[in-house]
């Protein structure tokens, strides 16, 4: 069965009339490209098209970012540089938080830095007043005779003695540390001194006659948290002792220790402590002198190597620190000279430099 030929609707532009072809018409015809070719680019353009259509939301961030940044990088090159800050801009900034803000003293910002380590030394069980009173008899008839004059014509040791400098703290084991006038405590075998915590674990340096002869001691820190303490440690020599705490406070704080190698006479130093067994108290001068040495009233004990100084100290002062505007520890306060029989100060105290105190537990101050 003969099939009946199909054809296109849309009618051919090129249609030519019936009949053979010229020539030339076959000959253009023939030039012409093929139908796949002419078509490649159309596709390529209608996937481009079609991707940006795809991902248009990407793209139109990318080229919000990219405006963004150029919009940025012409109002930075547009606006003025910064003015550099001068010496003349630091210096009136300085004048003028001097005249508007009232600042602390190198001596209270010192004593602050220190104070979180100052503890209170309280002895008790020391011999009591008769034994005392009866040593002051015995003493007393001994007095009375004269002394005998040495060959060089003088008073001899006796008259020596008592004209010796007087310490803050007892010379002997029936001594004990000074209370102030009316002090509940006077009588009672109770005495008061200073100690500073050299090691947060309860490590307490003091002096050796602020403990000696108490049968028990308690330690005060800063925030009024009490402990009872033993001595662990002596170093006669230089009257120092070595205390540890039982309990310790929350965050307690080691002072910072620092070498006399580079102390100099004329440097300001603060003495802290609770002098009479008031405080904590802290009192500033200078050092008056290095290497020193003190001879106590009896003259059975010899410190020597210490630090003269004059910021004031008393009895109960005695293993206070003694401390460098930076709030170092550069010295534990043992002595003062009066020539009198008083003992208060007279403008001269002694310390003994940290490397000693440091070494009489055994460990390296730096």
């Amino acid at each position: 069965m003969r099939r009946t030929a199909l054809y296109s609707r849309s009618p051919r532009r090129d249609a030519a009339p019936p009949g053979p072809a010229p020539a030339a018409a076959r000959a253009s015809s023939s030039d012409r490209p093929a139908p796949e070719a002419s078509a490649a680019p159309v596709r390529k353009r209608f996937a481009i098209g079609a991707l940006a259509q795809r991902h248009e939301r990407w793209l139109a961030l990318v080229a919000g970012l990219l405006i963004g940044a150029i919009a940025i990088a012409v109002w930075t090159s547009t606006r003025p540089g910064a003015r550099l800050l001068t010496q003349k801009d630091i210096d009136g900034a300085v004048l003028h938080t001097l005249a508007t803000q009232t600042l602390p003293s190198r001596a209270a910002k010192a004593y602050e830095a220190v104070r979180p380590s100052i503890v209170k030394v309280v002895g008790t069980g020391y011999p009591d007043d008769d034994e005392k009173a009866g040593g002051k008899k015995k003493a007393g008839k001994d007095a009375a005779k004269p002394s005998k004059p040495d060959a060089k014509g003088g008073e001899g040791k006796r008259a020596e003695s008592k004209a010796a400098p007087s310490a803050p703290g007892p010379d002997k084991q029936a001594d004990k540390p000074a209370l102030p006038e009316g002090h509940p405590d006077i009588g009672k075998g109770m005495g008061v001194g200073t100690g500073v915590v050299i090691v947060d674990s309860g490590v307490i340096l003091t002096n050796l006659h602020v403990v000696l002869g108490a049968s028990k001691l308690k330690v005060v820190f800063f925030d009024g948290f009490e402990s009872e303490a033993t001595v662990i440690g002596m170093q006669p020599e230089n009257d120092l002792a070595v205390l540890k705490a039982a309990k310790l406070p929350d965050d307690l704080k080691a002072a910072v220790l620092r070498s006399t190698q580079d102390l100099l006479p004329g440097d300001e130093v603060v003495a802290a402590g609770f002098p009479f067994g008031i405080g904590p108290s802290a009192s500033a001068g200078i050092v008056s002198g290095l290497k020193r040495e003190y001879r106590s009233p009896e003259g059975k004990r010899v410190l020597t190597n210490l630090i003269q100084f004059d910021a004031a100290a008393n009895p109960g002062n005695s293993g206070g620190p003694l401390v460098t505007m930076d709030g170092e520890v550069v010295g534990i306060v043992t002595a003062i000279l009066n020539p009198t029989d008083q003992r208060v100060f007279v403008g001269i105290g002694f310390a003994v430099p940290i490397e000693n105190a440091a070494s009489a537990i055994g460990m390296s101050p730096f």
